[in-house]
């Protein structure tokens, strides 16, 4: 957390326009982490992101139609180019090594369940890798997965798609713990 709070205060020191890209990149990259793998609690890991949904993402924090305001501050002031160039670097790193252990079978079991019934695997692709603006979720955080499950049932989270407030309002709080742990297995 204090590594995210120090990139974003170095990179809100300067003006918007007089940093390029480039010089961005690493402040996003402490928070996100530079290999692709975030090491900060609820923050994604963006390694191997498709460039489309990043770009979406981007976009939506630039215009304050999410708000975060970390994220909102470090996209002020971006060019949709700048937006571009940011989004295709990061669909170049590595993606999100998950964690070593096989888990719990139990668990596992009821989130393959949920997954064949509510057919997260239609946009988010059989290997949970993404699509086009459908967000790779296969090796991310598992408590940033958990988080953003809830906020899309609360409507904390807004989407440019509607789908998956409709896709989690019949879920509960457990079902999210095992979405969750069993993704940030996927490889």
């Amino acid at each position: 957390m204090r590594a995210m709070l120090a990139a974003a205060a170095i990179a809100m020191a300067l003006p918007a326009a007089a940093q390029t890209v480039q010089e961005r990149l690493p402040a996003c990259l402490a928070c996100h982490g530079d290999k692709g793998q975030s090491a900060t609690p609820e923050v994604p890991s963006l390694g191997a992101q498709q460039k489309d949904y990043v770009l979406v993402q981007l976009y939506m924090f630039r215009e304050k139609l999410r708000d975060v305001a970390v994220m909102n501050e470090m996209t002020k002031g971006l060019s949709d180019d700048d937006l571009r160039v940011i989004s295709e670097s990061i669909a170049k790193l590595p993606a999100a090594v998950p964690p070593a252990d096989a888990g719990d079978p139990a668990r596992i079991e009821h989130a393959k369940g949920l997954i064949a019934a509510n057919r997260c695997n239609f946009c988010h692709a059989a290997n949970f890798a993404g699509q086009d603006q459908v967000p790779r979720i296969a090796g991310q955080r598992e408590d940033y997965l958990a988080k953003t499950l809830r906020e899309y049932k609360s409507n904390a989270r807004h989407g440019y798609d509607p789908a998956m407030a409709s896709v989690v309002a019949p879920l509960q709080d457990q079902d999210f713990a095992d979405l969750a742990y069993l993704l940030a297995r996927a490889k």
